[in-house]
């Protein structure tokens, strides 16, 4: 067992995101919010000690992961919420702070840019 040098944050949308999702797919309407919540995306974030750290590195990558969990679900970027504050990201999601990563698997991790 290894530990990871990284915190980490689980995000999960709430109903705002749905609503917005029904609003400009047709498609998403029997999609529901334990559909959105069922594999939750992590996001790795620098190693921190307090939860108040946290929440400023949330600050500076909520628009990121705003933006990536926006395009999981539908690409027409002229149809994302302009605004992907801080304050909306926690209007439209939960999140959950991790600090303690531990590696169990034997192969080495493998790192692919997006």
């Amino acid at each position: 067992m290894r530990t990871v040098n990284r915190s980490a944050v689980v995000v999960v949308p709430k109903q705002p995101f749905l609503d917005w999702l029904h609003r400009v797919d047709p498609t998403s309407g029997k999609l529901t919010l334990a559909d959105l919540g069922d594999d939750p995306s992590i996001y790795l974030l620098p190693e921190y000690d307090l939860e108040s750290e946290l929440q400023e590195c949330l600050q500076e990558a909520c628009v990121r992961i705003f933006e990536d969990q926006l395009n999981g679900w539908y690409r027409a970027e002229e149809l994302w919420p302009e605004d992907r504050s801080l304050g909306i990201f926690q209007l439209w999601f939960d999140y959950h702070f991790h600090s303690v990563l531990v590696d169990l698997a034997e192969e080495p991790l493998i790192v692919e840019d997006l």
